[in-house]
């Protein structure tokens, strides 16, 4: 499950890098919990929760069903 989803966060990289912030894959636990790193400007901007649970979080359960949720570390 693990390269399913850096795969789908490569394909998302690109939409984060273009407002100047980042993502990075941390771990996937095996009960479908996805951590991820945000960096750039994803790091402080006040929207940042709303793009990571209605855009990542949506995009990678979409992509790897086994995906249960997507937190912040």
């Amino acid at each position: 499950m693990k390269d399913e989803v850096e795969k789908a966060i490569k394909e998302i990289q690109p939409s984060l890098r273009a407002d100047g912030g980042d993502i990075e894959l941390v771990d996937v636990t095996e009960d479908g919990t996805v951590k991820v790193k945000l960096k750039g400007a994803c790091a402080g901007c006040p929207f940042s929760m709303m793009t990571l649970k209605f855009g990542v979080e949506r995009y990678l359960r979409a992509r790897v069903p086994q995906v249960k949720k997507v937190v912040v570390v």
